[in-house]
């Protein structure tokens, strides 16, 4: 008689859940059975809600189950609630529980308002909301717009986008008098990027005339006032900020004091056998898309290892990609973490050119919109769309 399958739970519907479905299907060699488990149906593309409200592109939603199914998954739609570590099984709400060989948590975070009084632009569903701010500035009634970074913030280039395209409207709407400002605790823009990235964001900011408010950390806003800290008060008659994020504090297993999830360099659960975690769910401090398909690769070559995959697991590398919209050219903006190598580029540096980059989820969405390999220009090398194998390794690029 066969041994059952490798039975692996994912729980969450989102980027690093799919990302890490795709990659343990490539990986296993013995018979995996794998369901992801997520309260949502849709799988809403969410990085380009910041062009919504410009009408420049819009968040692409895709129903999760059918995405799950072509990935080679089930789904079950429910809210994972707890996990028992000693029985091995997943509690959800409602009372069901699901027992698991591996378990991998990519629950994401809860975003939470961080500067009361200002618009937070949330991504889908504010786009309304930052388009009657437009309307007001075309109409006279707005005369600045304050772009407020909060302290802390996981993943600051929205904002960045959201000032840029704000200004490129307004512009090409004989709207040049109102201002468009940046307050930021950066103490240089997009510094998490490198020093080159950084000087090319200066850069384009002062050629796009959008004023720029370095260490200043938004507090509130009072309706006339941003207060930041240190104490000052900057004059603004809206704000527009990001939200902080808190994690998903999921009982059974550990986390810090805002809720994440820890782990290690392979991305395992720190006491907690046989889970894993990725993504925006884990006490790694930057929160991107990119970041967290990158920790799902990690996890998913130390699970395939129970199915039969000989590729060694390698420790979590991070490379930072983003693809910042200005309203013109967009950006392609490449790092590695711990490093001073930086590349920015009008060109592609990936392909498919998405502003999230999975190995595997990039390619198997472009899939489902159309877009093929053979499009790519000459420049966009950076992320194969293959696995990578050398010696027995799966190495990031």
């Amino acid at each position: 008689m066969s041994e059952a399958p490798l039975k692996v739970v994912i729980g969450g519907g989102g980027v690093a859940a799919l990302e890490a479905l795709l990659a343990l299907r490539a990986l296993a060699r013995d018979p995996v059975s794998i369901e992801v488990v997520a309260p949502e149906s849709e799988f809403v593309y969410r990085p380009l809600a910041v062009a919504e409200p410009f009408l420049a592109g819009e968040a692409r939603r895709f129903p999760l189950a059918r995405l799950v199914e072509d990935a080679g998954g089930g789904f079950r739609q429910g809210h994972v609630t707890r996990v028992d570590l000693g029985r091995r099984v997943v509690e959800l709400e409602g009372g069901a529980r699901l027992p698991y060989d591996v378990l991998l948590v990519a629950l994401g975070a809860k975003p939470q308002e961080a500067v009361q009084g200002a618009l937070t632009f949330f991504g889908p569903g504010s786009s309304s909301a930052l388009a009657d701010v437009l309307d007001e500035a075309l109409a006279g009634d707005v005369r600045r717009i304050a772009f407020a970074v909060p302290a802390g913030t996981a993943w600051p280039l929205p904002l960045y986008e959201l000032a840029l395209l704000t200004r490129s409207f307004l512009v090409d709407r004989g709207a040049t008098g109102v201002e468009v400002l940046l307050v930021t605790p950066e103490a240089r823009p997009l510094a998490l990027f490198g020093g080159e990235a950084s000087d090319a964001m200066a850069e384009l900011l002062d050629a796009r005339g959008i004023a720029r408010r370095h260490s200043a950390a938004p507090l509130f806003f009072d309706g006339r006032v941003l207060q930041t800290a240190p104490d000052c008060g900057i004059e603004a008659d809206a704000v527009v900020a990001l939200p902080h994020l808190d994690g998903p504090r999921l009982a059974g297993l550990p986390s810090d004091a805002q809720g994440f999830v820890p782990i290690d360099e392979y991305c395992a659960v720190h006491s907690a056998t046989e889970v894993y975690a990725a993504g925006d769910a884990t006490t790694f401090p930057l929160k991107q898309g990119g970041i967290a398909t990158q920790q799902a690769d990690v996890a998913a070559v130390s699970i395939a290892r129970r199915a039969g995959s000989t590729v060694e697991p390698s420790p979590f590398r991070p490379v930072l990609r983003g693809l910042l919209l200005t309203g013109m050219a967009p950006r392609f903006l490449r790092s590695e973490r711990g490093t001073s190598r930086s590349v920015v580029d009008t060109e592609p540096l990936w392909w498919p050119p998405a502003k999230i980059v999975g190995r595997h989820l990039a390619p198997f969405l472009a899939s489902k919109l159309g877009l093929s390999e053979e499009a790519a220009p000459p420049t966009a090398h950076a992320v194969p769309v293959e696995l990578e194998v050398e010696a027995g390794h799966w190495t990031h690029v």
